[in-house]
């Protein structure tokens, strides 16, 4: 099976309900000990998930699958090791803005689906090359 059909199918299955749970907290201290490659990879997954939600018109779920990846943006943000980074906060802000924007404002960027699922697998592949 292709590296891409295992996607596919780990993607059908983890979009199939959320996962958000009100009262998980991500540890912290594990968050910070990954790249910010794996770290975008994580949240593109979330957002992965928004977004196919939204294409499904299901705006509950994708309001659920945003919330969870902005709770990782917003930990990422807060990595010590960025904080000194002002370029990749920048870039991280932006990417969280947009999202937001595509899936519940005006879509002011004029994003695509596509284009911001791209943006994100390119972080997964790349923090999967590096291990």
């Amino acid at each position: 099976m292709a590296a891409r059909d295992v996607w596919d199918v780990l993607v059908r299955v983890r979009i199939s309900a959320p996962r958000h749970n009100h009262n998980m907290t991500y540890n912290k201290d594990r968050w910070f000990q990954f790249s910010v490659m794996e770290q975008m990879g994580n949240i593109g997954s979330d957002v992965r998930r928004a977004i196919l939600f939204k294409n499904k018109g299901n705006l509950e779920y994708s309001k659920l699958a945003f919330e969870s990846a902005s709770e990782l943006f917003n930990l990422t943000l807060s990595d010590p090791r960025w904080l000194k980074m002002p370029h990749r906060l920048k870039e991280i802000r932006i990417a969280k803005k947009v999202v937001y924007d595509f899936l519940f404002g005006k879509n002011q960027y004029n994003e695509t689906s596509e284009k911001l699922m791209k943006y994100f697998d390119e972080f997964a592949l790349a923090a999967r090359k590096d291990k």
